[in-house]
């Protein structure tokens, strides 16, 4: 059998070890390689020919010109016979040539590869050093007889599919390469460290013991400690690790030759009461998943762009990060400890694909696979074990039940009792220290937090494994699924998450789009977009941030939902401090109050100290009432600067409407009959349709009846399985047609009766438009009638939402700048707007769109009380609406933007496309989840709206 087909994991490698930063010579073997791509797995030594070009290393072939990437989600991209690969195996051949100083101590040097994809043999100087699988783990190799003085040559040939590919099938894009650093290092003096930091909450004690070599030396300078390895030391008083105070302490293990430097953490997790505590508080996980992905890179990940993503996670609230689905690259675990995040550190298994078998085959429950996956999970470990803020290891993602998880839970709990463990999929959950599951309805969430679900059929016939089941604490592995816009409902699962201490979190699916930007490209590409016909198609496009790393609407709610700091009242006003370990004397309060969007007042509150879990009231001395809407703002903003945000970064906060004033009425002034046209103040009306034409002296369409929106991801569902857009489609929603019943003046007043329906279908909707106008504004009173059997028939299932109830209107290009007064500064809908608050905004009619990857329905402004277009001059029109209204601009129809599938498909027409809705349906999370649940339905029912037209 072909070495990348076997079972085996590596052959030379030396055993796994822990990274560390030490001071023995190294030689980075990073940059430009020379490089050659076969079709199939060829024999014999590389030797660079004439034929070939080169390559950057850390990175991907498929990203550089070479063949091209694959996405799946779940399907293996080769047929499932394990642990074959196909004959069609594309494989890279790397060279890299270099110099070795004369006085450089080759003498047991070791290679280290942190990440080759998906299986490696390498050559030193033409002699084989070995070979490794496991594409996110590292492999080192002992080459140093194999080196010599001057000129070297290093060879490496990857191959993409392998006997470990079975177990790396991780909804992911396959990127075959070596992504990851490549280091000749210096024979290690210090082989190896194991730090036990723990901490006492009781006493405020650290215990600290260090295994490594028994002649080193353990110093921690600002703990006056000179230790011994193996030794415990207790010292009276430490500054405890946190994920919201996470201090470090420096030290380093010496040996002659060789320094080890060492950042420690003084912590300790441990499970008491059924729950998952740290440093003796129960741990609440405000968590993301998260895939190593740069737009241009892959995988390959710079440590700035790991910075980058660890500071956003720090600024949106999140506190905790399951690194989806195998253990990152080494440098975000030190950024993890630095900054303060919980980490869940995920072994590089998953085996999804056997699905399309019924699990036949899994590797998960063949014997003859525990040393591959074993293999794999004892690598994670030992890399990974000095990094306090890794508190979870995770054994695998959805590979099913499996014997060989038992091994790995035996291993990793005698190796590291510390720590606890993790695995979702198994229903048994017998290895595992949480019971979690992936994307429940908020109904079985509930129940999970009170005890009460239903049993498993894995645990029914087995009560002393339900029973422990039962008693476990809960942690949402995936939830909130953000593929395009959405997710919706987070608010919802935050509220029943912290109503029970069973239900210790979740991490939200996931931190990023996984869109490519390949060389010259203006457009992101996702699965499908190179004639593939096996592909996941947009569902890697998934994430809260863009592919470029700007956060998305979906991120700025779920900062605000997750929020640390709660604010009630406001007569009186509550500040509750929902931290765990920290109270709030990092933060600044400041109030404001607006009256229409305008600030008349501002301060800063006093607080006294405010312990974690704890609350405190204020008394305001709120403004007397006035002739506008009075909004009070109370803000939480950081004291002074901090690793990951400036001083003044907003963390919370909460608004109040004070007072609200009266609506003026229109007092209807009478409707001129001019022939063929109707003239109602300042809209001239086309008599026979009632259509309007021109408002203020503009050329106008519309404004008509609108219940369709471009399908959203979420809309959509998973597959079409469980979505909404199939039923609305069935209801003739996407092809409505509008019918003039009747054009009438009654009393200072034009009333157009018609209805709207599909083609094929006896549903329908009466609508009644009625138009009024006084000295300035133009008055429009919608009112909307369901009409025939939306309840379905005998033949037509029963359509129970609409998209959205409002009207279209297409208005002059030139008012193409928006100013609004109401929810922002982003979009929001129904169950995603808690991020929205009131103010005033300006911007473009470009700007109000929200750029997904995948064109969809998008940047509605919501809770809108006036909105003001206008051109270049400051000319244009004003809307106010009764009750508030939703807004939507922009310079394509909704057809173009359900038609398009990518952004480079809509093309800007000569006009702008307003929509004002009432109301939306809520997005849920149907793209791999639950729909928008009930409360956030737009049901088919009537409904009455008021808009108000003016000009300015």
């Amino acid at each position: 059998m072909r070495y990348f087909e076997d079972l085996t994991p590596s052959t030379g490698a030396r055993e796994p070890r822990a990274w560390l930063r030490s001071s023995r010579p190294r030689i980075c073997l990073n940059g430009r390689w020379s490089f050659k791509l076969w079709d199939s797995a060829p024999d014999g030594v590389p030797e660079i020919g004439p034929d070939w070009g080169e390559l950057e290393v850390p990175g991907h072939w498929v990203l550089q010109g070479h063949d091209r990437p694959r996405y799946t989600n779940t399907a293996f991209p080769f047929p499932i016979d394990p642990p074959y690969a196909p004959d069609a195996n594309p494989t890279g051949d790397h060279v890299r040539s270099f110099d070795l100083p004369g006085d450089w101590p080759a003498d047991g040097a070791v290679l280290r590869f942190e990440g080759v994809d998906s299986c490696f043999k390498v050559w030193v100087n033409g002699v084989e050093a070995g070979t490794a699988k496991g594409s996110r783990l590292p492999s080192e190799f002992t080459v140093g007889h194999l080196l010599r003085p001057g000129r070297n040559t290093l060879a490496v040939r990857v191959h993409q599919w392998s006997s470990g590919s079975y177990l790396e099938d991780q909804d992911m894009w396959w990127l075959p390469g070596i992504f990851r650093d490549v280091t000749l290092l210096a024979r290690p003096l210090i082989d190896d460290v194991f730090v036990h930091a723990s901490y006492d909450h009781l006493t405020g004690a650290g215990t600290l013991r260090v295994d490594t070599a028994p002649d080193a030396v353990v110093r921690v300078p600002e703990l006056g400690i000179v230790a011994e390895p193996g030794v415990p030391v207790t010292i009276g008083a430490v500054e405890p690790w946190s994920a919201e105070l996470p201090r470090l302490y420096d030290a380093t293990v010496e040996v002659p030759g060789e320094t080890v430097g060492l950042r420690i953490g003084f912590r300790t997790v441990r499970m008491v009461d059924g729950l998952f505590t740290a440093n003796g508080q129960p741990l609440f996980f405000r968590g993301v998943n998260r895939h190593e992905h740069d737009e241009r890179r892959g995988r390959a990940m710079t440590v700035d762009a790991m910075r980058e993503d660890l500071v956003l996670m720090k600024q949106h609230n999140v506190n905790a990060v399951r690194t989806a689905h195998y253990p990152p690259h080494p440098a975000f675990l030190d950024l993890c400890d630095e900054l303060g995040l919980w980490v869940i550190d995920e072994c590089d298994i998953e085996t999804h694909g056997f699905i399309y078998t019924d699990w036949r085959g899994n590797p998960a429950d063949d014997p003859e696979w525990a040393p591959m996956m074993l293999d794999r999970m004892r690598r994670m470990v030992e890399r990974d074990k000095n990094h306090p803020s890794v508190v979870i290891w995770s054994l695998a993602n959805e590979s099913h039940r499996g014997r060989n998880f038992g091994e790995l839970a035996a291993w990793t709990r005698q190796r590291d009792p510390e720590r606890a463990l993790f695995y979702e999929r198994d229903r048994t959950y017998e290895f595992s220290d949480f019971y979690s599951l992936m994307y429940p309805p908020l109904e079985d969430l509930e129940a999970i937090g009170t005890r009460t679900e239903d049993v498993p059929e894995e645990t029914a016939e087995h009560p002393s494994l339900e029973a422990r089941r039962r008693a476990l604490p809960f942690v949402l592995a995936e939830y909130g699924h953000a593929m395009g816009n959405g997710p919706g409902g987070l608010a919802d699962y935050q509220r029943i998450l912290e109503r029970y201490p069973r239900l210790q979190g979740g991490f939200l699916w996931e931190w990023i789009d996984h869109g490519l930007l390949l060389p010259g490209a203006t457009d992101h590409v996702y699965g499908g977009d190179f004639g593939e016909q096996l592909h996941g198609m947009n569902f890697c496009i998934d994430g809260l941030l863009f592919p470029d790393r700007s956060p998305s609407p979906g991120l700025t709610e779920y900062k605000k939902v997750i929020e640390p700091v709660r604010f009630t009242g406001p007569d009186p006003l509550v500040v509750h401090n929902h931290r765990t370990f920290t109270g709030l004397d990092d933060l600044e309060f400041l109030w404001s109050v607006a009256e229409d969007g305008v600030e008349v007042d501002a301060g800063r509150l006093d607080l006294p100290h405010i312990a974690p879990g704890e609350s405190t009231e204020l008394r305001l001395a709120l403004p007397a009432p006035a002739q506008a809407e009075q909004v009070l703002t109370v803000r939480a903003v950081l004291a002074k600067d901090e690793a990951w945000a400036a001083a003044g970064h907003e963390v919370a906060w909460a608004q109040f409407v004070l007072e609200q004033p009266a609506a003026v009425p229109v007092v209807a002034a009478a409707v001129e009959d001019r022939g063929e046209v109707l003239r109602v103040g300042g809209g001239e009306f086309d008599r026979s349709t009632g259509r309007l034409t021109r408002l203020f002296g503009r050329a106008v369409d519309g404004p008509v009846l609108d219940l369709w929106r471009a399908p959203t991801d979420n809309d959509n569902g998973q597959g079409g399985r469980n979505g909404v857009t199939q039923e609305w489609r069935a209801a003739g929603l996407d092809r409505l047609l509008h019918r003039v019943d009747a054009v009438d003046v009654v009393d200072n007043e034009l009333i157009v009766r018609a209805r709207v329906a599909p083609e094929g279908l006896g549903v329908g909707v009466r609508t009644t438009y009625r138009w009024t106008a006084d000295e300035h504004r133009l008055q429009l009173t919608v009112d909307v009638q369901p009409d025939g059997e939306w309840g379905g028939t005998a033949v037509t299932p029963r359509c129970g939402s609409w998209p959205r109830v409002g009207v279209r209107m297409t208005l002059p290009k030139a008012l193409e700048n928006v100013q609004w007064y109401g929810g922002g500064p982003g979009e929001a809908y129904a169950d995603s707007r808690e991020a929205a608050r009131v103010g005033r905004y300006t911007c473009t009619v470009d700007e109000l769109q929200t750029p997904y990857v995948v064109p969809q329905e998008n940047g509605s402004r919501i809770d809108v009380r006036w909105a003001e277009l206008t051109d270049a001059g400051g000319n244009g029109l004003r809307v106010d609406g009764a009750p508030y209204f939703q807004l939507t601009a922009r310079r394509w129809t909704t057809e173009d933007l359900e038609r398009a599938r990518h952004r480079s498909d809509l093309t800007p027409r000569d006009h702008i496309y307003l929509n004002l809705d009432l109301a939306q349906n809520g997005l849920g999370s149907a793209s791999c989840g639950p729909a928008a649940t009930p409360q956030h339905q737009l049901e088919v029912a009537p409904y009455t709206f008021s808009l108000n037209f003016e000009q300015i």
